[in-house]
């Protein structure tokens, strides 16, 4: 477990402290639940550049992810990506995933999506396949906090689901 950690912990560190080029093909996603607001909140971490890319790629090729002076569209773009690309079930029943909007850190995209209305979670399933048709060395880091236990796990091209269970 120890192991595991500082992977993370190492990939997390390169996914932020890279600048205008990385090679490595990574993002970020935490789920955590909110018991008191019967809420699951979602915060992915895209590069920009690999996320305007894909969105170019599947829907726009005159899209650009701007942190000023960006086209309204770009949000339907972005929420209809991630909506096809992150799929939640808990306790065995997909969820509906709501997007709630972007903020940029350097050049990274922290998109902020939930699910509402959710008792209690004695299974969650992650399927992320984000950027999976873009990059076949892409992997998706997930950390998850459930019920005051925190699990992790990294998914790629041949293996996008995770599964958990909790007491």
């Amino acid at each position: 477990m120890k192991i595991i950690k500082i992977v993370l912990l190492f990939l997390v560190l390169s996914l932020i402290s890279f600048t205008a080029i990385h090679k490595y093909y990574v993002s970020v996603t935490e789920v955590e639940y909110v018991k008191e607001k019967k809420s699951v909140q979602i915060i992915s971490r895209i590069f920009i550049e690999d996320l305007e890319d894909v969105i170019q790629l599947r829907y726009n090729e005159d899209l650009r992810i701007e942190k000023e002076n960006e086209v309204p569209e770009i949000d339907f773009f972005i929420e209809k990506y991630l909506k096809a690309k992150l799929i939640i079930n808990i306790n065995g029943e997909e969820k509906l995933v709501n997007y709630l909007g972007k903020e940029f850190d350097n050049d990274i995209v922290i998109c902020y999506l939930e699910i509402e209305g959710v008792d209690k979670i004695q299974s969650l399933e992650i399927q992320n396949q984000v950027l999976f048709d873009l990059y076949a060395e892409q992997q998706n880091i997930v950390r998850t906090k459930v019920n005051s236990e925190n699990k992790s796990f990294i998914l790629i091209k041949e293996n996008d689901k995770g599964l958990l269970n909790f007491k």
